[in-house]
């Protein structure tokens, strides 16, 4: 075990983490808290967290690539995810394995360089292919026990940040991280 910023992590974790090269997020319970505000009229408003926010920037930074895989489709995630610099923005898959094989491919990676962080049973698959599978600390129970690493934060707090700051962290390139908050 090796402590960290966030706490003690399993040092396989950390070997797992120095070979990533793509970093792949859900959405809704990852970069948000889950919830959906619905407006009277028809309005649909997220919140986003500028810790994740600034833990992606610099994680693209360093030479990671990002992606999102979310099951809905919403401007809302392309704007933010565009904001950020966000590379693949891959909105509308209920069943995001495929979509995730498609993509690794796409780049000629290879699952050992992907990690994924995910809250929910539609995560499932991503989680149990991929090298590093993550669920943030509010996940359902299935996903946590699936999960090679469940962040002490929460879903919509700054999980995303924490798992950003691991992967730097195993990759020597969390002290260069700079940059403003966004």
């Amino acid at each position: 075990m090796s402590n960290t910023l966030y706490g003690e992590v399993a040092d396989t974790v950390l070997a797992k983490a120095k070979q990533i090269k793509l970093l792949v997020c859900d959405v809704d319970g990852v970069f948000s808290d889950g919830r959906i505000y619905m407006g009277n009229d028809g309005e649909e408003l997220k919140a986003f967290h500028t810790k994740d926010g600034f833990g992606i920037k610099a994680l693209v930074a360093s030479g990671v690539t990002v992606a999102i895989i979310t099951g809905r489709n919403s401007n809302i995630v392309a704007n933010r995810m565009n904001a950020l610099n966000v590379a693949h923005i891959i909105q509308g898959q209920e069943d995001k394995l495929p979509a995730l094989q498609t993509l690794v491919a796409q780049l000629q990676l290879s699952a050992e360089q992907v990690a994924y962080i995910g809250d929910d049973v539609p995560d499932l698959a991503c989680i149990n292919w991929c090298q590093l599978g993550v669920a943030v600390s509010d996940a359902h129970p299935l996903v946590s026990q699936a999960a090679n690493y469940v962040t002490y934060t929460a879903g919509g707090f700054g999980a995303v940040r924490e798992l950003c700051d691991l992967i730097m962290l195993s990759q020597d390139t969390l002290a260069n991280a700079r940059g403003a908050s966004l």
